[in-house]
């Protein structure tokens, strides 16, 4: 059963110096893309272990983990693979969801997948992996994790599947974390992983793709925020500070966005509007009609400070120098230079961040807390936490 395709390992880009006797501990969440990245090692011939991670769930979400854990067990089964799961829960609530709950108090709007893989996957999970005197973690990502022999260096690159690459999430991995780090299924189609999956009997090959946040699912955000932090009916205004409309609290929304607030009269609701700004303190927001959203430049921002900086390559090397950002998930990458503090304008030097962030085109409906994710072609090269100048 398990001799698919005598191709499909060859055609596995070396992501590490390859030793087909190392061994490797495989997240296995339950779904497809884990599922796949085991079967694939072990055909590489890989000693495969697999590992189901459970974590700190919310008490009102049906998350079904034993559901998931059941799935990944019965894959571990199909693999003729050892099997076992850890309990990351105190490190999860404390890295993740504590973490998303402070940063929404104070306005901001933080990426809980950036920190779940920081802290998680490639945090305790990894530390676990390398004391227990295994060599790699490997995970379903669709990233890749390439050896340039030339530079002596890891190099992430996005996954092949633009609709499925992840490497947004994963800025956070350091040299040091991406000599441990098997990404099996980075090179594929997700059409091809599916197809894999049901060649080779994994019971999971038609599941559908999970949502949400990491390891917890479809969480309706404002409702989980509601219990955790003490909310208000707040006013919405209008660009010229005239109230238009209500709010359930200035914490429960982000920049950009269009949906949770009415207005005082059904003739505004006539164009769809977008926040702008909100004040925590004033407990407001600010809205604009579309139109004016997409053609107002002082709505946009050209220069962002970037900080809690990690990166796999020497990121000086890039100062001035044309890359490419991200600073939301599958946007298209925006052409820009980063640069040191001290090599920016007055107005610009005062911000205490470490680089600053330079798009060649303003950016509309960026909030700070978001993951800025720098690349240079096709390689991840880090990122950092937005804060604005």
């Amino acid at each position: 059963m398990l001799n698919l395709s005598k191709n499909i390992s060859d055609r596995i880009p070396v992501q590490a110096p390859v030793d087909a006797k190392k061994r490797v501990f495989v997240g296995m969440s339950g779904g497809v893309d884990s599922s796949v990245s085991a079967y694939l090692l072990k055909e590489q011939g890989y000693d495969v272990t697999g590992v189901f991670i459970k974590v700190w769930q919310p008490d009102s979400t049906d998350c079904g983990w034993k559901d998931e854990r059941r799935d990944a067990m019965r894959v571990a089964a199909v693999l003729d693979i050892p099997f076992i799961t850890l309990d990351f829960s105190e490190q999860y609530k404390r890295e993740v969801v504590d973490y998303m709950i402070n940063e929404y108090r104070v306005g901001r709007t933080p990426n809980p997948d950036v920190m779940c893989n920081r802290h998680v996957k490639f945090g305790s999970f990894l530390k676990y992996t390398l004391a227990e005197g295994v060599d790699y973690v490997a995970t379903g990502h669709y990233a890749q994790n390439i050896w340039n022999k030339k530079t002596n260096l890891f190099e992430m690159k996005e996954g092949i599947d633009a609709n499925k690459d992840q490497s947004y999430f994963l800025w956070t991995l350091t040299q040091e974390d991406l000599k441990h780090v098997l990404f099996p299924i980075g090179h594929l189609e997700k059409s091809e992983v599916r197809r894999i999956a049901e060649k080779a009997g994994l019971p999971v090959f038609d599941k559908k793709d999970s949502q949400g946040v990491c390891f917890i699912g479809h969480l309706d955000m404002k409702e989980f925020l509601k219990e955790h932090i003490e909310t208000h009916t707040g006013n919405v205004l209008d660009t010229d500070g005239n109230v238009i409309g209500t709010h359930e609290g200035a914490i429960l929304y982000t920049i950009g966005e269009r949906h949770g607030f009415t207005f005082n009269t059904k003739t505004i609701e006539n164009e769809p509007h977008f926040i702008t700004a909100k004040d925590i303190e004033k407990n407001t927001i600010t809205v604009a009609a579309k139109s004016h959203f997409e053609n107002d430049s002082n709505l946009a921002r050209t220069n962002v400070a970037v900080t809690s900086v990690s990166c796999s390559q020497n990121i000086d090397e890039y100062l001035n120098t044309k890359i490419s950002a991200r600073i939301r998930y599958r946007q298209e990458k925006q052409s820009c230079i980063i640069s040191k503090n001290n090599e920016q304008r007055k107005e610009i030097h005062s911000h205490k961040g470490q680089y600053i962030v330079t798009f060649d085109t303003p950016q509309k409906g960026i909030a700070e807390g978001q993951s800025v994710v720098l690349y240079d072609g096709d390689t991840c090269l880090g990122g950092g936490i937005l804060n604005f100048i």
